[in-house]
């Protein structure tokens, strides 16, 4: 289909962009990469009246130290999180679900902040966030804010993010060390996960982030609390849906999604040493 008419804005700083926002109000919509949008808009799902273009702002593409974190400009494309030395010492959870986004075209164009702001719980990259306990940090004209991950989903296709604000960082605790685990059932590479598991073991804490498995990314908790008391990895791993809404469509049932649920979860926490 053929998207409804809209005006079109090229931002040329995170400021120029956050003032268009405050102008449109609701009616507008930041345009990143467009893998998230752009069909949306196709279907006639989404109509904004007004794209603003944030795409080349180069401030907000960035991979950095900060010491006890890793601080990611919300503009950095999945590809350079894939590549980045950094994360792959750091936090390597990361960049091994960055290079499983989409195809190489896709991670070419996609950046994490539209991946983290579409809040779709389809997505790879929220639930790794939600696993690793990232912040989110925004910026409005009130000045910035940080948005815990487990705060920040709030509804299908809904996130925290007010409407004159820009997604502008993403911060990830050090976990260099730490067990790990990324599990995607798919039909074909490039598809979207039936059922994913991105799961963390630092210093005795433990994160396990589900894809595909409700209306937003879902923190398993139940797994996280059976994995604390000292279950075994199937124990621990049938907690999987106790968090979770799962819902039926052509690609799996109910049952079929709760049962993939636990499979992956039981090898993540085998993979990371659970």
């Amino acid at each position: 289909m053929i998207p409804a008419a809209f005006d079109y804005q090229r931002a040329e700083s995170a400021e120029q962009a956050i003032a268009l926002l405050t102008e449109h109000g609701d009616d507008a919509k930041l345009l990143a990469g467009g893998h998230s949008l752009l069909p949306l808009m196709k279907l006639r799902l989404a109509s904004p009246s007004v794209l603003i273009d944030v795409g080349r702002l180069s401030e907000l593409s960035y991979v950095r130290d900060r010491g006890d974190h890793i601080a990611i400009g919300a503009l950095t494309r999945h590809r350079d999180l894939q590549t980045s030395a950094l994360l792959q010492a750091e936090v390597p959870i990361l960049p091994h679900a960055a290079g499983h986004v989409g195809d190489p075209q896709v991670r070419h164009r996609g950046t994490i902040g539209g991946s983290l702001a579409h809040a779709d719980p389809a997505s790879d990259l929220p639930a790794v966030v939600l696993a690793l306990g990232g912040t989110l940090i925004a910026k409005g004209p009130n000045g910035e804010r940080a948005i815990a991950s487990s705060d920040f989903y709030q509804g299908f296709l809904e996130s925290a993010l007010e409407p004159d604000e820009l997604l502008t960082e993403i911060r990830v605790p050090k976990v260099g060390g730490a067990g790990w685990s990324f599990q995607k059932f798919n039909r074909r590479a490039q598809d979207w996960a039936i059922v994913g598991v991105a799961l963390v073991r630092n210093n005795g804490a433990s994160g396990v982030g589900l894809v595909n498995m409700g209306s937003t990314p879902i923190f398993a908790q139940g797994v996280v609390d059976a994995m604390n008391a000292g279950a075994s990895a199937t124990d621990a791993a049938e907690h999987a849906a106790d968090d979770a809404e799962p819902q039926s469509d052509i690609n799996a049932s109910v049952e079929y999604r709760t049962h993939l649920a636990k499979v992956l979860v039981r090898r993540a926490l085998e993979e990371a040493g659970g």
